[in-house]
């Protein structure tokens, strides 16, 4: 990580000196005569530590310190006074400078001075990264007997050395996030930040401030300057789960650090470059989205450099006897039950069922199932009595029922079910608010 130094010395001598011992040590340095230059190259770009005089014609170094640590806070500032003049160094640490050093200086010193602050600001920003890094669950299980599933982890192992970004399509609740840590961690980038963001459960005001974040006074109630997950997840890799769910204008400003690596946050005037790799994935058709005009093209092929189609898990059947299996040991510890599988019946009934919601509708129904079966084994009459139902339907060869419409049909009788409760009715199925309103208005 660069670490950018702005140097404000109305010597243009000891401004040259300064400029050259930091370069030497590694630093992007630049410098000016002037305060107010220096307050405006400021506005333009961001800089990690300020070195200013504190005192110089125009703007003085007091006053740019104290503009500084308005506008930019996290702008570290080291202070260079005169000799004998304390007094107004101790005022530059009340104001917020973080350091001071007085006149005449060694430029040895100085450069001791400001690598201890750059290590701390380097150490602080991966800390936040790391922090968030290890508070996340990287533990994770993959059931792949099917050859479906088989061939996309074939397909992760060999993209493992391989760094662009991915689209990942299916239906809800095929595994898509499940997939996206398993591309993450087994990356070159797993030792950094995987953060996630569902797009279709924030208003766009909110969505833009967590993903690039805001500045102080940004809008009403930012009292303090925020960082997004674009900026967090520098280095690492920003998984953005329903994609297709972005307003035009958060489109526009996602393909800008697709393509180039720098977003503003809300409010902010100085561009941010970052390295980010995205994992994008969407249930939509985003082709149909794109012909319709609700979605950009040019984005869609900047983060479609390959695409992994999850298949549904009835199309998959192989994979329902072991996930079943892995979902009793999951979730029986948290009853404690003694319950050491599932009875022929109950098996046949969860292998004859459609799955609307996927894997994640099947890990509802066991763990629902423990909590209501009273022996040994789970039976039918531990499952949900939709699933009971649909395993005796008669089908009619004259009108066979489209998979849409099963799956309307079940999530209507899920939201009478629950007397008109869509919200509990989506956290049942397994799906979001939004998802399910679309199912359901579906003709």
């Amino acid at each position: 990580m660069a670490i950018k130094i702005l140097v404000a010395e109305d010597e243009e001598i000891t401004l040259e000196n300064v400029i050259d011992s930091l370069k030497d040590e590694g630093y992007d340095v630049s410098g000016t005569t002037d305060g107010a230059e220096a307050l405006l190259r400021m506005e333009k770009s961001d800089f990690d530590i300020l070195v200013t005089d504190i005192r110089m014609p125009g703007l003085s170094g007091m006053d740019l310190l104290e503009k500084t640590k308005e506008k930019y806070p996290q702008t570290d500032v080291i202070i260079i006074t005169g000799f004998g003049s304390i007094g107004s160094a101790v005022e530059a640490m009340k104001k917020g400078a973080i350091d001071y050093i007085t006149k005449p200086f060694d430029l040895d010193e100085l450069t001791l001075r400001v690598r201890k602050i750059a290590e701390q600001k380097v150490l602080r920003k991966e800390n936040q990264a790391l922090k968030t890094y290890f508070g996340m669950d990287k533990r994770f299980t993959i059931i792949a007997k099917s050859d479906g599933m088989k061939k996309i982890l074939n397909t992760i192992e060999g993209i493992r050395v391989s760094d662009f970004n991915l689209l990942l399509t299916g239906e809800t609740g095929v595994g898509k996030s499940l997939i996206a840590k398993i591309i993450h961690f087994t990356s070159r980038r797993q030792d950094r930040p995987f953060l996630s963001l569902n797009c279709a459960t924030l208003t766009e005001d909110l969505l833009a401030s967590e993903l690039f974040g805001h500045e102080r006074g940004a809008f009403t109630g930012a009292l303090t300057a925020k960082q997004g997950l674009v900026e967090i997840a520098d280095n690492g890799t920003l998984f953005l789960d329903e994609i297709a769910e972005l307003s035009p204008q958060l489109q526009a400003k996602l393909l800008k650090v697709v393509e180039d690596g720098e977003f503003y946050s809300v409010g902010g005037t100085k561009p941010k470059k970052v390295d980010v790799r995205f994992i994008a994935a969407t249930n939509q058709n985003v082709k149909r989205l794109i012909s319709e005009g609700k979605f950009r093209e040019d984005l869609y092929y900047r983060l479609n450099i390959m695409e992994f189609l999850i298949p549904p898990l009835r199309e998959r059947p192989e994979d329902i006897r072991p996930l079943s299996a892995y979902f009793l040991q999951k979730h029986l510890p948290r009853v404690k039950k003694k319950i050491s599988g599932f009875t022929d019946e109950a098996f046949e009934i969860l292998r004859n069922y459609s799955f609307p919601g996927n894997v994640r509708e099947l890990e509802n129904i066991i763990e629902r199932a423990i909590i209501l079966e009273p022996g040994g084994q789970i039976t039918p009459q531990s499952l949900p009595r939709g699933l009971r139902v649909l395993d005796i339907e008669t089908i009619d060869p004259d009108r066979i029922r489209t998979v849409d419409e099963i799956v309307k049909e079940y999530a209507e009788k899920v939201v009478k079910m629950l007397d008109g409760n869509k919200t509990r009715a989506a956290e049942l199925l397994g799906i979001s608010r939004t998802s399910l309103w679309k199912i359901l208005k579906e003709d």
